[in-house]
């Protein structure tokens, strides 16, 4: 099968969604200039680059009570920092709850029952016991093609990771085994990892 996206797939449902995958999700915490707190997951994340660290995410759509956005990114325009809390599987059903169009004055940890905990370089909230918290500030954001479509990206400035994740001196993915978007309604978890040398280590 071939198609053209501008004619159109033919499926019951676009499987777009489904090619790039598993994509890690970001459950980013902002805090509104009125100091109201905000959560929400984003599959369209990833880590940008090395030195300094970065990162990105993508946001698509709007809602009926921001301007041509949601509530993450217009927080973050607003205050330029934002936090990324790494989802594990055993919170899969309060992220998804969190995930809602829910109204802009909506606390959404709080609705989820979500501990919440200050992150130490950026005034901004952070999940208590997730995995790993990175830290951002803002250092850009992009209109991309499309109506309300557009990528965030930011400098990690501090990063927080969690006692029991951390097992000879590694950050170790299966003992929490991050939560990954596939597509369509579905998800998956990392359970196996395997170790590939690559051509010319030791």
């Amino acid at each position: 099968m071939f198609y053209r996206p501008e004619d159109g797939h033919g499926l019951p449902h676009n499987p777009f969604s489904a090619i790039v995958a598993p994509r890690p999700i970001a459950w980013i915490t902002t805090r509104a200039k009125d100091g109201s707190e905000n959560l929400a997951p984003y599959s369209f994340f990833n880590a940008v680059a090395y030195t300094p660290p970065q990162v990105m995410f993508a946001t698509t759509g709007k809602k009926h009570d921001r301007e041509g956005t949601k509530d993450t990114l217009a927080n973050i325009r607003d205050t330029g920092v934002f936090a990324v809390n790494i989802v594990e599987y055993g919170k899969r059903e309060v992220m998804n709850l969190t995930s809602g169009m829910w109204d802009k004055d909506v606390d959404e940890a709080e609705m989820a029952g979500i501990a919440r905990a200050e992150c130490q370089e950026i005034d901004c909230g952070r999940i208590a016991d997730a995995p790993a918290t990175l830290e951002c500030r803002l250092t850009r954001i992009i209109d991309l093609e499309g109506p309300n479509n557009r990528v965030a990206f930011g400098e990690v400035v501090g990063v927080h990771l969690r006692d029991d994740c951390l097992r000879d001196g590694i950050f170790d993915v299966t003992s929490f085994q991050p939560l990954a978007r596939l597509g369509y309604r579905d998800f998956t978890h990392v359970t196996d990892v395997f170790t590939m040398l690559r051509p010319g280590e030791s």
